[in-house]
């Protein structure tokens, strides 16, 4: 199996999807906020709205890998298994009387249910003996040990494929980062990908943030647009950093995979959390954005002239014309609805521009974003409406819920 991310609208062929497990059932009005959700969702609902829209990329010939699954079979292999117990049960995340009798636990289950409680989390009660210690001493029956990772659902994030690599992406928030431990055991040892990580004929990986310290250099897979033609457009965002971009960028230029990077600074509010929620490409020569957000917002182009040197960064005068300039079209296509700004607001928090391009001009997106998906069509775009009442209350539409591992080049 190949893996080569070389676009953002070339032709998927795989992609990895979370169907929404225990973890959806664990989010509770107090807990949400904490976990990153705005909302409690009807966790069987979602999970037929992702059957749905699985069913649909299918239908496409988009071949679906399951991230739960894959985590499963991957910890069946010991040294996979020691090496994530070591980096989830530890001193530091549950403290010292309960890390024996949790890794005791984890060794003892299957790979299956070991993946199952490490998304979904561990309450006091799932232990079944009594370790004491001081952390068990205040906990409550149903209070986590081990807290679930709901926004597992939203694949692009912790990782990002473009062109011949992976980045195994240093998170900015506490409550997502243990997504990063789960996704590298799942590219070293899932049969899948074994074989070819970080290997010269295998793929390359150009950020590992599994064992990188919290720090202000971080990134999300959201933020990181495939643009083509040798060209990767960062959102500048509350979740990713200028730091983590320019040590992105290096690592592209010196693998020769990839010439030129452009920044987008965005306002940073929940909002405009990632640049896919209010910007993604969705045809060989077209974006779809949030009105004003093209005219509006500040961007740069990274490049090095000299592969000795240092980069160079230079302010665009407008982001249209240096995106054009990469995908050496005459003229670039902002594709906006004609809304009042409340319109606007309500599309935009229901990720009306979140699409995931299955082919150039073909796309997957919310059906409830009628005023955007009609301008959509109405420029000739193939748009496949997918049911999003409950699955879009976590803050994330179909890019979001998505990571492509191979998609083909830009068409000529």
């Amino acid at each position: 199996m190949s893996f080569d991310v070389a676009s953002e609208v070339g032709q998927l062929r795989r992609v990895i999807l979370h169907r929404p497990g225990l973890e959806l059932s664990r989010l509770t009005p107090s807990n949400c906020e904490a976990l990153l959700f705005d909302d409690v969702l009807w966790a069987s609902r979602a999970r037929e709205e992702h059957d749905a829209f699985a069913s649909d990329l299918r239908e496409r010939g988009v071949e679906v890998l399951y991230y739960a699954q894959m985590l499963g079979e991957a910890l069946e292999d010991p040294e996979a298994r020691e090496w994530a117990i070591e980096r989830v049960l530890n001193e530091r995340t549950v403290g010292p009387s309960l890390v024996e009798p949790l890794q005791r636990m984890s060794r003892e289950a299957d790979g299956a249910t070991l993946a199952r409680y490490w998304i979904g989390g561990v309450v006091r009660e799932d232990i079944s003996n009594h370790p004491g210690g001081l952390l068990w001493s205040v906990l409550g029956d149903d209070d986590f040990v081990l807290p679930p990772l709901p926004n597992t659902l939203f694949t692009r994030d912790n990782s990002a494929w473009m062109y011949g690599g992976v980045t195994l992406n240093p998170m900015s928030k506490p409550a997502r980062r243990r997504e990063t431990i789960h996704t590298g055991v799942i590219y070293r040892w899932h049969p899948i990908f074994r074989a070819a990580f970080d290997r010269a004929d295998g793929f390359r990986v150009w950020l590992d943030g599994v064992d990188t310290p919290a720090g202000p250099a971080t990134v999300e897979g959201g933020d990181l647009l495939v643009v083509g033609n040798g060209t990767l457009m960062i959102g500048v965002s509350e979740r990713t950093s200028p730091q983590a971009v320019e040590i992105l960028a290096q690592r592209l230029f010196d693998s020769g995979q990839a010439q030129r990077v452009i920044a987008v600074q965005l306002p940073r509010s929940r909002a405009f959390m990632h640049l896919d929620t209010v910007m993604t490409m969705v045809d060989r020569d077209a974006f779809v954005a949030y009105p004003g957000l093209v005219e509006s917002v500040e961007s740069y182009t990274l490049t090095r002239p000299d592969p000795e040197g240092p980069l160079r960064v230079n302010r665009n005068q407008a982001l249209a014309p240096a995106l054009a300039d990469a995908l050496a079209v005459d003229r670039l296509r902002i594709l906006t609805a004609d809304m009042d700004p409340r319109a606007a607001e309500r599309e935009q928090w229901d990720d009306g521009n979140n699409f995931l391009a299955l082919a150039p001009g073909v796309i997957v997106g919310y059906e409830r974003n009628e005023r955007t998906n009609g301008m959509l069509r109405d420029h000739g775009i193939d748009l496949v409406a997918v049911a999003g009442s409950e699955l879009g209350r976590g803050r994330g539409g179909p890019r979001c819920m998505s990571c492509p591992v191979q998609r083909d080049p830009l068409p000529a």
